[in-house]
């Protein structure tokens, strides 16, 4: 059996067994882990428990990377640095690999004055702030950032339109759905999806309400990855939070490309996140 680090060829081979197997998980296909095990040690040469160290090393990088992970290996890290390379290399190979599908839980007005679709169903699982939970994450947060602001994922998330897009439409459903639930359905009716009926620049994506009537302005955020993979916030978006500040939510959904939850961040963003300038205006002396 081969030893020491894994070569590029080596890699590749673990990376692409590791999407075929992710790829089907996602899609709730049953997938043999014993069989892409077997497949693997004969196309390098390693060991079967180097072969599944290797793919919960892929889980970390996933982790860090912001992108979903197979439950089944759980993350590990102290890999080798060419792990993350290889990974990149596949996703930037296949941009569109995890394209959002249409919601199935939108509820929409008929012309009727009626609604289609449930209520219930469409409405998302908003859990608490990360931060506050006793859960310990699966690997090191500050070992996982590292990585996420070395391969700059959150630049990765935001020019991800479809993504945004498609987290917008689910907290826009989320939003519907509360307001039928708490016997509002005159205030669903007037809810607007800022972003895409008026346009971008408002600093908030939807414009919605509490069932007392009073403003609630969203921002979503949305990714595939973990709850605490890093995202992008504009300068508009910032100043709109700090100056209708009791009415602003951030909305983060996560998990986006297997079960969609989602948790609430309220101004003042400082106590929750580090704010890290990502760029300068440079002007002419």
């Amino acid at each position: 059996m081969a030893a020491g680090d894994w070569t590029t060829q080596q890699i590749d081979a673990a990376v692409a067994e590791y999407f075929a197997m992710l790829a089907d998980d996602l899609a709730g296909i049953p997938y043999n882990k014993a069989a892409h095990n077997r497949q693997l040690q004969a196309q390098t040469g390693r060991s079967k428990g180097s072969v599944e160290f290797k793919h919960q090393n892929i889980s970390a990088v996933m982790l860090g990377l912001g992108q979903p992970w197979i439950p089944g290996y759980k993350p590990a890290a102290n890999f080798q640095a060419a792990l993350v390379d290889g990974v990149l290399r596949w996703l930037d190979r296949r941009e569109d690999w995890l394209a959002p599908r249409p919601s199935a839980n939108a509820v929409r007005e008929t012309g009727a004055g009626g609604w289609i679709g449930s209520p219930v169903e469409a409405l998302l699982e908003i859990g608490p702030v990360p931060s506050q939970r006793n859960e310990p994450p699966p690997v090191d947060p500050e070992f996982m950032a590292k990585i996420g602001r070395k391969y700059d994922v959150a630049t990765r998330d935001a020019r991800n339109r479809a993504l945004g897009k498609a987290g917008e439409e689910r907290v826009l459903a989320h939003e519907r759905a509360r307001l039928q639930q708490a016997d509002r359905a005159d205030l669903a009716r007037k809810i607007r999806w800022t972003s895409v009926e008026d346009g971008d620049g408002y600093g908030y994506d939807i414009a919605s309400f509490e069932a007392d009537g009073s403003e609630r302005l969203l921002e979503v955020k949305t990714t595939n990855g973990w709850e605490r993979t890093p995202f992008h916030l504009t300068r508009n978006e910032i100043t709109v939070a700090e100056d209708r500040r009791d009415h602003w939510h951030l909305v983060r959904v996560w998990d986006f490309a297997r079960t969609p939850r989602a948790f609430e961040l309220r101004p003042p963003l400082e106590v929750h996140v580090d704010l890290t300038p990502t760029s300068f205006l440079a002007a002419l002396r």
